[in-house]
């Protein structure tokens, strides 16, 4: 949208704006709303990497979580600036984690488990290079579409295979922020006209960031109950300050 205030950065050289004015409240944050409602993800992505860490899950889950900061962190870059190369720094580790919860849900099914990391990890930078390259825009969204697709059957395995009924809450709040989450963004991006001329913008792209927020946090969770209960860990699911789920888990004495 149009800016109000000059821009630090220069000219606008993304190829996504959002429904919000840039540069309205400063002169080095285009998207001011865009921009801070990624904080969320990275406070839940930290109390999930903490807790990862404090009760020695594997490291693909202490990864996973740092991934979720890495793309919250990008995201931020990228609506703060609108620059293409930022943009990139925002779309490329979407992908990257996308794989990441590939290898997660798939690895203990996996006969050769040291190829399916090397094959993901090549994958994922041989996309970034590319994308570098050709500056991928509709291609960009069908495949990352795909790889979402590619995660939802395991998925599906693993909830109708829990039995407890807290865990299943955290798959169900992870398809309820997916959808509220999916559908304020395809408010903002298909009657942002219509919004622009509201006196109060309710910033549909900004509600998506903090939905996609918990939704990560939930599915992370709900992954590292499953992950626990293969490992036979005795899982059970507990609440921070009686508000926000996490898993905690006992290991026989002999790990």
């Amino acid at each position: 949208m149009a800016e109000t205030i000059s821009s630090f950065w220069g000219p606008v050289t993304s190829t996504i704006e959002c429904c919000e004015k840039n540069f309205a409240y400063s002169s080095y944050i285009a998207e001011f709303y865009n921009t801070i409602s990624n904080v969320p993800t990275i406070l839940l992505a930290l109390v999930g990497l903490i807790n990862a860490l404090r009760q020695r899950f594997e490291k693909r889950f202490s990864i996973l979580h740092i991934s979720n900061m890495t793309l919250a962190i990008g995201s931020m870059l990228y609506h703060a600036t609108l620059q293409r190369v930022q943009q990139q720094s925002d779309e490329t580790p979407m992908v990257w984690e996308m794989l990441l919860y590939m290898y997660i849900l798939y690895s203990p099914d996996w006969h050769y488990r040291s190829t399916m990391p090397i094959f993901l990890f090549l994958y994922g930078a041989a996309f970034a290079v590319v994308h570098a390259l050709l500056q991928f825009g509709i291609a960009f969204k069908v495949h990352y579409i795909i790889l979402c697709l590619l995660c939802i059957p395991r998925m599906y395995k693993y909830y109708i295979y829990t039995q407890d009924a807290s865990a299943k809450r955290l798959a169900k709040l992870y398809v309820a922020t997916l959808i509220l989450g999916s559908l304020f963004w395809l408010c903002d991006r298909v009657f942002c006209k219509e919004i622009s001329g509201w006196p109060i913008n309710p910033q549909g792209h900004a509600l998506w960031h903090v939905f996609m927020g918990f939704n990560s946090y939930f599915a992370n969770t709900f992954l590292m109950f499953c992950r626990a209960q293969q490992r036979e860990w005795s899982p059970k699911v507990v609440h921070l300050m009686g508000v926000l789920p996490y898993v905690k888990i006992e290991k026989p004495k002999t790990q």
